[in-house]
Formats: C-alpha cells, sequence, structure tokens
C-alpha cells in the first residue's frame, strides 16, 4: 500500500509539473531570439517542421448541439495562452487558457449557433455566450426599448452576425515572422438603412501571453447612423475565486441606484473590488451593476483587469479611454453562475434613447469610421503584477 501511495504521488507531481511547464516561457530562451537578445539563437532552430508544434492558428467547425455548425479559430500563442475565436459569432473571444487555468466565465450553454433575427426583449441572454470578449452593439447597449425608429432588444444584435473571414495570417517563425492574426467584417445592415460594418482584427506574437483586438466601425449607408459600442468581458473561476481583486483606478456608483443589489454593492462602505464566496441573493436574475470612474494614465491609457494571489496569475486590459470612455463592471456571485465582467464602451449600458437625450449618442456620418483598441495580456511575473497593482490603486 506504501508503494501505491508512493506511486500516486509521483504521478501527481509529474502531472502537476507537465501542466505548469506545458508551454514556451517567455524567460528561459524558446523565444529569445524575439525578446531581450534578438542575436541569440532559439532552441527550436533546425528542429521543426511545421510552426503549429510552437503556435499558430487552426480553424474548424463545432458539430453537435447548440454551436452545431458554427466556425471557430483555435490561437495557440506558444506562451500558454490559448484562446477560442467564434466566427460565427461576430469574431468574438469564448474560451480562454493560462496553461491550466480558465480565465473566462462561459455560460451554461456555452458557445450557440448565431440568430440574426435576436432583437427584442431580452432575446439575447438565450445566446449569451460569456467568454473573454462579447460585442454589445453596434447601435445599441443596454436593455430593450423602442421608438419611432424601431424596437431594440438587449445589448443590439453584433454578436449574434456570423463574420466574414478577409485573412488567416500563420507566423512563420523560420523566417522570423512571429505575428498572427485573424482579419473579418460583421456586417449589421438593412435595405434602407443603418449599415454598419465592423472590420475587426484579432492579433497575437508567438511567445507572448497579449491579444490585441483592433476593430473599425463604418457607417456604410447614406444616411446618419446611431452607434453604441461595449466589449462584454466576463472573467470566472479559477482567476475568479474568493479574494481575488477587480482592478482599475478609481471609484464606481450604482449602474441603478433604484435597485437594491446595485445600491448596497457599490457605496463607498462596500468593498466591492473583492471578489467573495458564492451569495444566494445573486441567485436567478441576481446581480449588481456599477459604472466606474476610471482615472486614466498621463497617456490616456486605462489598465483594469483581475489578479488572484493564490494562482500569482493577472490578467490586465488596457485601453484609451478617448476611445471608450465608458467601464461598467457586472457582478454575478450565483452558485454555479459565479461571475465578474469589466465592460469598457462608448457609454454605459443606457440605451440610445436616454443617450439621445443626454446628447451622448454617436451619430456616425455616411462613410465615417470609428477605431477602438482593447489588449488583453496575462501577468505572471511577480514584478509585472505588483506595478499594475499598484497602478490600479485608488
Amino acid at each position: 500500500m506504501k508503494k501505491v501511495r508512493l506511486l500516486k504521488t509521483v504521478l501527481s507531481t509529474a502531472i502537476s509539473l507537465l501542466l505548469t511547464s506545458c508551454s514556451y516561457s517567455q524567460t528561459s530562451g524558446e523565444f529569445s531570439a524575439t525578446a531581450s537578445n534578438p542575436q541569440e539563437t532559439p532552441a527550436w532552430k533546425d528542429k521543426i517542421s511545421n510552426h503549429h508544434v510552437l503556435g499558430g492558428i487552426e480553424t474548424s467547425t463545432l458539430d453537435n448541439g447548440l454551436a452545431r455548425g458554427v466556425r471557430i479559430a483555435w490561437v495557440n500563442t506558444g506562451s500558454g495562452l490559448r484562446y477560442k475565436v467564434v466566427i460565427d459569432r461576430g469574431l468574438d473571444i469564448a474560451d480562454a487558457f493560462y496553461n491550466q487555468h480558465s480565465l473566462v466565465w462561459l455560460s451554461y450553454g456555452g458557445v450557440v449557433a448565431p440568430r440574426p433575427d435576436v432583437n427584442r426583449e431580452l432575446e439575447w441572454l438565450r445566446t449569451f455566450t460569456g467568454g473573454l470578449m462579447f460585442t454589445c452593439g453596434l447601435s445599441h447597449i443596454g436593455g430593450p426599448e423602442s421608438d419611432e425608429f424601431e424596437q431594440r432588444g438587449l445589448h443590439g444584435r453584433i454578436s449574434n452576425l456570423p463574420a466574414q473571414i478577409e485573412s488567416i495570417i500563420q507566423p512563420d517563425p523560420v523566417n522570423g515572422k512571429m505575428d498572427m492574426s485573424i482579419t473579418a467584417v460583421v456586417k449589421q445592415t438593412s435595405v434602407f438603412g443603418p449599415s454598419l460594418e465592423l472590420r475587426r482584427t484579432i492579433s497575437s506574437i508567438l511567445g507572448q501571453p497579449i491579444i490585441r483586438v483592433r476593430d473599425e466601425v463604418a457607417n456604410r449607408g447614406n444616411t446618419e447612423a446611431p452607434h453604441m459600442l461595449m466589449y462584454h468581458c466576463n472573467f470566472g473561476w479559477p482567476l475568479v475565486d474568493e479574494g481575488s481583486r477587480i482592478l482599475w483606478n478609481g471609484t464606481a456608483k450604482p449602474f441603478a441606484p433604484e435597485l437594491e443589489l446595485d445600491r448596497k454593492t457599490f457605496n463607498e462602505t462596500f468593498d466591492y473590488k473583492t471578489c467573495p464566496a458564492p451569495r444566494k441573493s445573486h441567485g436567478g436574475f441576481g446581480e449588481a451593476c456599477g459604472i466606474a470612474d476610471v482615472i486614466a494614465d498621463p497617456q490616456g491609457l486605462c489598465d483594469i483587469g483581475v489578479y488572484n494571489k493564490k494562482l500569482g496569475l493577472a490578467l490586465r486590459m488596457r485601453y484609451k479611454q478617448a476611445q471608450m470612455p465608458a467601464l461598467t463592471t457586472w457582478q454575478h456571485w450565483g452558485y454555479g453562475e459565479y461571475a465578474v465582467a469589466l465592460e469598457p464602451g462608448t457609454n454605459p449600458p443606457i440605451g440610445q434613447n436616454p443617450a439621445r437625450k443626454n446628447k451622448t449618442l454617436i451619430l456616425l456620418a455616411p462613410g465615417e469610421t470609428r477605431v477602438y483598441e482593447l489588449e488583453f495580456e496575462v501577468l505572471t511575473d511577480k514584478k509585472q503584477i505588483k506595478d499594475f497593482v499598484k497602478k490600479t490603486r485608488n
């Protein structure tokens, strides 16, 4: 029996070591030819035939359940960070892992086939994947509403529209090309207008745990078009756990002060930046939403994210405040539905009607284009994490 227990211990240790070392380290030299010493010979030189042994992009189609027929692209950065781009859901990002650790919250339904017709009441919730980045807009973010122009459902249509791929660029490390990217166009359009186009590029560099998103939103119609955009970025266990810190430099106020959970969560006496244990009050539709007052750095950049001290792991998001002046935070600490979202955008999710009334609604002229850039980076270096935490301290 002692030998059996000893064997189990050895196997458990070996598996743990394998999981924590299965990626290419940023500091161990595998990718050092592109890091601190460009002249140093990488460890893989003359030893690989196919870049996929290091990383790259692989497309496929899901063939079962709610996601049947959905096109996806798995991106392996070779740094331990890998993520799933859902081509048929607006080129959003669903799953994301760093080594053995999931970074995101996924809904019970997970990836669901697109429904381009979804634009009424709360239908959006039936196809809400969660995931690292779920786009809301392009003309409406917020709850259901209607006016003389149309009826609008929760958070708009863009996430339910399939993308048309323009290019997939693979890395070619043998020839010194470490960049990889996928670019696609998503059309949110109707005869007589409005006609909005999203051109999105998602890119990474082999050996770096970073995702960069560049969006261009253009009015392809011949009349003015309302425009609202928000990135619903959803984080879950194990990155999000009891004691994990939600980070941004600034405070927050309740999104809807008339709602009890908003009011009791986002105030000066409650620590809304530390993740709690699951709560019965967050069952069903129980949630707390806040509007953050983010203080940008001198370059106009906002750093926000989540830090799990026990794992020694942080996820940092970075964006330009001039492009996205609003940040919403959604906290849903239900049993079995345990998540926090950070949601930078053009506006808080108040809807077209209130934004038009308070004169914050963007109206794109025919042919006008707006650019948005968002970056995700996994941090494991102690100094980098320390600097991030310091920068986002109130």
